[in-house]
């Protein structure tokens, strides 16, 4: 710093920080010498905390506010100095300005995968990433702990330290919480606040609070990715063997389409092959389905014809007609003795009643009994 400066520092009474930036957490005031008038005045405007550091010793502090700066109103400063009477030459102290605003949108996330055990895909290496808010809650404890004599102090120079805090009691946490892999998004707030309330008590240790927290992803590796949208197609796909009757047929025809796009002989190896593996499909399909899946355009199963069945036969019983009777019935109408050779029965085609044992189609039924005793 010239002599001019030096001049015009001796009449500038006036201590202030307008910050044009974004990030900026600390900054310490410029003066030559660190000498302040006295009598100079102090503005600390809203969002901003003023610290006086004399000799390397933190000397007081300034809330949001004007301040003219003399050893009357200097407790802390004056019993430092050993003022015990006024003293109005200028004093020498360093001016730190505090942003105590909010800091919004820092960004954490893992720079390396999270192993971990899920019970239903065994173990999996997840990552994750979100944002997070901070601010300077206090102000002497940040400067002791973290700032320093550092005269610019902004977020990019502490958000590593965050993050790699943030990250490894994520790990702890995730670890712990026992969250089936595929029901972790739907827990993202809930890790958040209990993440928030974990490492809340760290961040105050340095002075700072933490505001607010959020999880905004937990993925999978690409490679595990990919298996379970295979998974998730086979799902969408439904029944496999429709899916392959499908590709099969969608196949057919584009090779129909494009007959130039291969030798004639290729062309027709593929066509057989598909059609051998959808006839193989069908098959597969027809003998696992139910009757009632199968397809509604496939042609009904070929039934023979129902065997001929004999003529019922009426039986004249006690001189009343009865029947007609199928001749199951009448088997076992002469296994009871109901039914006789000598019995009149009557069928369609007959132009009598005639005896039953007459009847060439009747014949068997008597074929085990004996015949009437001679003269009967």
């Amino acid at each position: 710093m010239g002599l001019w400066d030096k001049l015009m520092g001796e009449f500038v009474d006036i201590i202030q920080w307008i910050d044009d930036s974004n990030d900026t957490l600390v900054y310490r005031f410029e003066r030559h010498g660190n000498e302040i008038k006295f009598g100079a005045k102090l503005t600390v405007r809203e969002g901003q905390v003023a610290v006086l550091v004399n000799e390397g010793q933190l000397a007081d502090t300034f809330e949001p506010g004007l301040y003219e700066l003399k050893t009357n109103n200097l407790p802390i400063l004056s019993t430092m100095q050993g003022w015990r009477h006024g003293f109005e030459s200028p004093f020498k102290a360093e001016v730190y300005f505090f942003s105590t605003r909010r800091f919004t949108d820092l960004k954490w996330g893992t720079q390396n995968p999270v192993m971990l055990r899920d019970a239903e895909f065994g173990p999996v290496r997840l990552r994750a990433f979100g944002s997070y808010a901070i601010r300077v809650k206090d102000a002497p404890t940040f400067l002791r702990e973290i700032v320093g004599t550092d005269g610019r102090f902004t977020t990019d120079e502490i958000t590593n330290q965050l993050r790699n805090m943030v990250v490894s009691r994520f790990a702890n946490i995730l670890g712990q919480a026992k969250i089936p892999a595929l029901d972790l998004a739907g827990n993202y707030d809930q890790l958040g606040q209990f993440l928030l309330q974990r490492i809340a008590p760290e961040f105050a240790a340095v002075g700072l609070e933490l505001t607010n927290l959020l999880v905004e992803n937990i993925s999978l590796p690409k490679e595990v990715e990919a298996v379970l949208d295979k998974r998730t197609s086979m799902g969408i796909a439904g029944n496999l063997d429709q899916y392959t009757q499908f590709q099969a047929a969608e196949a057919l025809r584009d090779a129909a389409a494009n007959p130039g796009g291969g030798s004639e002989a290729l062309n027709m190896g593929l066509g057989l092959a598909m059609a051998q593996r959808l006839s193989e499909t069908l098959g597969r399909s027809a003998q696992s389905a139910p009757p009632s899946a199968a397809s509604p355009s496939a042609p009904p199963p070929v039934t023979p014809p129902p065997l001929p069945a004999a003529n019922p036969y009426f039986v004249a019983i006690n001189n009343q007609q009865a029947g007609p009777f199928p001749m199951d019935e009448l088997q076992r109408q002469a296994q009871a003795g109901q039914l006789t050779r000598a019995t009149l029965v009557w069928t369609q085609g007959m132009t009598k009643w005639t005896p039953a044992g007459e009847v060439t189609e009747l014949a068997a039924l008597f074929a085990h009994l004996p015949p009437p005793l001679p003269g009967t």
